[in-house]
């Protein structure tokens, strides 16, 4: 389609220019200051919530990080007792029993 230069539809007019709001057309720098203070405000408050859920769930990860370490060491400290209960009942068991005679059921010839 080809328009002439003198053609008074070479422009469009100020009120025919109406598009959408995420059109690509509406990022353009003709935008009011107070349009461009208002996205930068709503920016910046999208920033801060979603850096107030990430502290949040970060102290969520520190509490859960706290409580299994106090299960560890809980686990840790019987594990100690065990181990020492073990050994003292080896200890106990090769004092009670003695030598073992090891001919004990062999014939002698």
């Amino acid at each position: 389609m080809i328009i002439p230069r003198d053609s008074p539809k070479v422009e469009l007019a100020p009120d025919d220019e109406e598009y959408d709001e995420d059109d690509v057309r509406n990022l353009s720098p003709r935008r009011t200051s107070e349009v461009t203070e208002k996205l930068g405000e709503d920016a910046r408050q999208q920033l801060i919530q979603q850096a107030r859920q990430l502290q949040a769930s970060l102290m969520a990860i520190v509490d859960r990080v706290e409580t299994v370490k106090v299960e560890h060491e809980k686990l840790e400290g019987g594990n100690k007792f065990l181990q020492s209960y073990i050994g003292e009942l080896i200890q106990t068991s090769k004092i009670t029993s003695g030598p073992k005679n090891k001919s004990k059921g062999r014939s002698v010839k």
